[in-house]
């Protein structure tokens, strides 16, 4: 070991005393003593974390899980991995609390994954994977402390399922299109039905209202004609001249049809009668 070194930023490097932890070396230049101080190298990480199998980063690391099959709630089997990104943030721990840190990180991920995805059904897993990184970066929180690390998040990388569960999938999503085209369609119809029978409404009072001015007009007009009759007439023969009047415009509707055959009464002399006597008053009404 060198009398003299330096630690680059973002680094460090634990040194051991006769095989036992003495003290951790951060950024700078440092002084050792040779023989008696010794770095604690860690070829068991790999490339993870360190450099030269003796200095320690302290960036946020990225560590892919491999692939796992898992089982969701409703029994469905799928594949997923995930990435973790973590720090550390105790050296000490991160060396002398786990045995290989990064193989130690990738395994609990695993297990989080695994035992996260098996409390959520498949349709929920599916849409609320935002979600599942949560409850695994939860359930990692209470490893971080205890290994000197901190988990920053967790991203689900991808969840397949089999060639069956897919294609089960793939038919209830067209069903489900199909169900809201048919129900859309349903809507409109009923919503059409109800704007033709809300005009049908309005033309109904329209005609029924027309048809109530009518008869006020036709009232209003007989009985301004029944008190001109009156003025010339005593009022039980206006009254008998106006009944005549109308029995003679019934008779002359229910006729208008040659299809319809029309029972007339035997003697219609009274009502031609009065028809003649009125024909006389508006005469001498005129004049």
């Amino acid at each position: 070991m060198p009398l003299l070194f330096t630690v680059p930023q973002s680094h460090c490097v634990v040194i051991e005393r006769f095989g036992k932890f003495s003290r951790v070396m951060k950024q700078g230049l440092h002084f050792t003593i040779p023989i008696i101080d010794t770095i604690r190298h860690v070829p068991e990480w790999g490339a993870v974390a360190n450099k030269n199998h003796r200095l320690i980063e302290l960036t946020e690391q990225q560590t892919d899980t491999p692939a796992r099959q898992c089982h969701t709630k409703d029994n469905v089997s799928i594949m997923a991995n995930a990435s973790v990104y973590w720090r550390i943030v105790d050296p000490v721990r991160a060396l002398y609390e786990v045995d290989v840190l990064p193989r130690s990180i990738s395994d609990i991920a695993l297990n989080a994954l695994r035992s996260n995805v098996g409390a959520m059904e498949l349709d929920s897993l599916l849409g609320e994977r935002q979600r599942l990184n949560e409850m695994i970066s939860a359930q990692l929180s209470g490893t971080a402390e205890k290994w000197g690390v901190q988990f920053t998040r967790v991203e689900i990388q991808e969840i397949k399922t089999s060639d069956a569960t897919t294609s089960a999938m793939g038919q209830q999503m067209e069903a489900e299109r199909k169900r809201r085209a048919i129900g859309s369609e349903a809507e409109g119809e009923a919503a059409k039905r109800v704007k033709v029978a809300e005009a049908e409404r309005s033309a109904t009072l329209l005609r029924a209202d027309g048809e109530a001015k009518a008869l006020e007009a036709m009232a209003d007009a007989e009985l301004k004609y029944l008190q001109q009759l009156s003025e010339v007439l005593d009022r039980d023969t206006a009254g008998k001249i106006l009944l005549a009047q109308k029995t003679l415009e019934s008779i002359e509707k229910i006729t208008s049809n040659p299809a319809h055959k029309v029972f007339l009464p035997n003697d219609l002399r009274p009502m031609l009668m009065l028809n003649e006597e009125q024909n006389r008053t508006d005469s001498k009404s005129v004049k």
